[in-house]
C-alpha cells in the first residue's frame, strides 16, 4: 500500500483527481443543504451537512499529508469552483418550492387570466392605477418547476406584460395544476 502512495503517478495525478472529485461532491452537497434549509426541510439538511463535512475532512487530510504537492492545492480549488457550478445546476434542475408571479399589463388581461385558469393555475386579478393609466395586476402562486410553462403562456398571450418572480417560503393554501408527467408509477395499486 505504501508503494502505491509513494508512486509519483499517484501523488501527481490520482490523488489530485480524488481531491478534485471529493470537493465537487462536498460543495454540491453543501449547495443542496443550503437550499433545503431555505425551503424549510429541516430533517434532510443535517444529514447532508454530516456527509458534506466528512468528505471535506477526508480531502483536507490528504492535502495536509501532501503539503509539498502543489497539484493538491489546484485540485482542491478547482473542485470548489466546479462543485459550486454543479450545485447551482442541481438546484435549478430540482426547482423545489413555490414562487409568486406578479404580472402587470395594460391590455388583454382577461384573456390571459382565462388561459392561465384553463391550464389549472390559480390567478388573482386586480384593477390598479399605473404610471400611464389603468393596469391589470395578476398574482399567481406556482411551483418553481412550472415557471417555464407559465412564462411561455404570458409571452404567447400578452408579450408586452411586465412580470416579476419571487420565491415564497410558506403557503397555507393554493390552486396548483395537476402534475403534467409521471416520473415513476407505484409497483402495486393497494392492499
Amino acid at each position: 500500500m505504501s508503494y502505491i502512495l509513494s508512486d509519483p503517478f499517484f501523488s501527481w495525478v490520482v490523488l489530485p483527481m480524488l481531491i478534485f472529485l471529493a470537493r465537487i461532491l462536498d460543495v454540491s452537497i453543501g449547495t443542496l443543504r443550503i437550499m433545503f434549509v431555505s425551503k424549510g426541510q429541516r430533517m434532510l439538511a443535517p444529514i447532508l451537512g454530516f456527509f458534506e463535512v466528512l468528505i471535506w475532512l477526508l480531502a483536507l487530510t490528504r492535502i495536509m499529508q501532501n503539503l509539498s504537492n502543489p497539484m493538491t492545492y489546484i485540485a482542491y480549488s478547482a473542485g470548489f469552483a466546479t462543485g459550486t457550478y454543479i450545485g447551482i445546476l442541481l438546484e435549478e434542475k430540482l426547482a423545489m418550492g413555490i414562487c409568486i408571479i406578479r404580472i402587470i399589463t395594460r391590455d388583454r388581461a382577461n384573456q390571459l387570466v382565462k388561459v392561465l385558469r384553463a391550464e389549472g393555475y390559480g390567478v388573482t386579478f386586480l384593477e390598479a392605477q399605473g404610471n400611464l393609466g389603468k393596469v391589470a395586476v395578476l398574482y399567481s402562486l406556482i411551483k418553481r418547476s412550472d415557471i417555464a410553462h407559465f412564462t411561455e403562456i404570458i409571452h404567447e398571450y400578452n408579450p408586452k406584460a411586465f412580470y416579476s418572480i419571487e420565491d415564497v417560503r410558506f403557503v397555507s393554501q393554493g390552486v396548483f395544476p395537476a402534475r403534467r408527467r409521471v416520473i415513476a408509477r407505484p409497483l402495486r395499486k393497494g392492499k
